[in-house]
């Protein structure tokens, strides 16, 4: 390839920080390296926030290094503070090993499996964080660092300066991420660790942990956290957040995620997103901006959903919103024929379709002209849905422009 793995990670704006990035460029050109990066399992879906490291993985695998998957069935337990103004809630072990194999089901579809070189490494650091004894762990690992510098890094200290209480056991988590890396570099000789902007402080812990241990070079490199040009944060949407799971958010929705993107980021999400070269990124920034949205969202569902889902959700929505039929990959909600015996409220049948979280902001956007059904506006709030509004047992209930759900009549 023309590129260095880092002079393309740095195009595509997944570049934040690195221990020493010249010397890890020139190491990565000529040799094929282990690298890791970890996943908490704290819930059974990761969602769109955690998509860029997992493109940074299959970058690594583009250019012939070999990715390491950690899925942190130990650190889960303990919970990163990073970013928390809280202590995680603390899952069972049963709970913990469900959203593991939930979780790895998303590296399986982005991962590329055949190639025996580049096939990904999965591990679970509770096979040695389980097994850990603490006086010997302490007199071993926990020498090595100050209570001074833990203090100083940006997991702990933000929430120290803001008074928000943090637990011993959550104070830990920062060397249980540094002996991770040091299990990793013994184990299968890995010697980078990629991380979010947060875990900066937790990689250098590792990276000195283990040139204190061994004097080994090991390297360190960060992505920057992704905030959108509205100033939200990335995989959070009014309905919630936006899963990997296929289970947890359709075909459609996903692409409607990616389709809704704001103007200002496309042209950086097509870069951080998407498998494009960036060399045709480039010569894309002038064209349409509704066609760059159109192929960020063909391109960023296809990788998880495939192809055939990606554009049967393109032609849901060309349906919908140019030709203003229902099409055939909108989310269904299904009522019982004995529901409508009556008439149902406006109201009610909003709250169903989970477009909004309370009637108070139904009422809003109602005022506001805001819902339809079936392309008709409604304006008052007692307005009463019946039988009568449903088209062959289907019905179309949309808010604004851009959401839209089905309901059908089943027996």
């Amino acid at each position: 390839m023309k590129n260095s793995f880092i002079s393309e990670f740095k195009e595509r704006e997944y570049f934040n920080q690195c221990t020493n990035s010249d010397e890890l460029d020139n190491l990565m050109k000529n040799k094929k390296i282990n690298a890791y990066i970890g996943f908490d399992c704290t819930a059974q879906s990761l969602h769109v926030g955690s998509l860029l490291q997992i493109m940074c993985l299959r970058m690594l695998q583009r250019y012939g290094h070999r990715p390491i998957v950690l899925l942190g069935g130990g650190t889960t337990m303990i919970g990163d503070p990073s970013g928390k103004e809280e202590t995680r809630k603390i899952l069972s072990n049963k709970e913990i090993d469900k959203n593991i194999k939930n979780i790895k089901k998303v590296f399986d579809i982005f991962l590329d499996k055949k190639n025996i070189k580049t096939k990904p490494i999965f591990v679970n650091n509770l096979k040695w964080l389980g097994k850990l004894n603490y006086i010997k762990f302490l007199r071993e690992i926990g020498k090595h660092f100050t209570i001074n510098k833990m203090l100083s890094f940006d997991s702990v200290k933000l929430r120290l300066d803001r008074e928000q209480s943090l637990s011993y056991m959550e104070f830990n988590y920062m060397i249980l991420q540094a002996y991770d890396f040091l299990e990793l570099n013994k184990k299968n000789n890995c010697i980078l660790q990629i991380g979010g902007s947060d875990q900066w402080g937790n990689i250098i812990n590792g990276v000195e942990l283990i040139k204190r241990t061994s004097s080994k070079q090991v390297f360190g490199l960060t992505t920057p956290l992704i905030t959108l040009a509205s100033g939200s944060k990335m995989g959070k949407t009014e309905k919630g957040a936006v899963w990997l799971n296929k289970n947890l958010l359709s075909p459609y929705d996903y692409w409607q995620f990616w389709r809704n993107t704001d103007d200002r980021d496309v042209i950086k999400f097509l870069k951080m997103f998407t498998d494009i070269e960036i060399s045709k990124i480039e010569v894309m920034k002038n064209k349409n901006i509704n066609e760059l949205k159109i192929l960020l969202a063909n391109e960023t569902t296809s990788l998880l959903h495939g192809k055939a889902a990606a554009k049967k959700a393109a032609e849901t929505a060309e349906k919908t919103f140019r030709i203003g039929s229902f099409g055939d990959d909108l989310p269904v909600i299904k009522l019982k024929k004995n529901e409508l015996d009556t008439s149902i409220n406006i109201i009610d049948v909003v709250i169903k379709s989970n477009l909004f979280k309370s009637k108070s902001e139904i009422r809003r956007a109602i005022k506001n002209w805001g819902i339809k059904v079936n392309n008709n506006t409604i304006d008052k709030e007692n307005y009463n849905i019946t039988i009568n509004d449903f088209k062959d047992n289907i019905l179309k209930l949309s808010h604004g422009k851009k959401n839209h759900v089905l309901f059908k009549i089943i027996n």
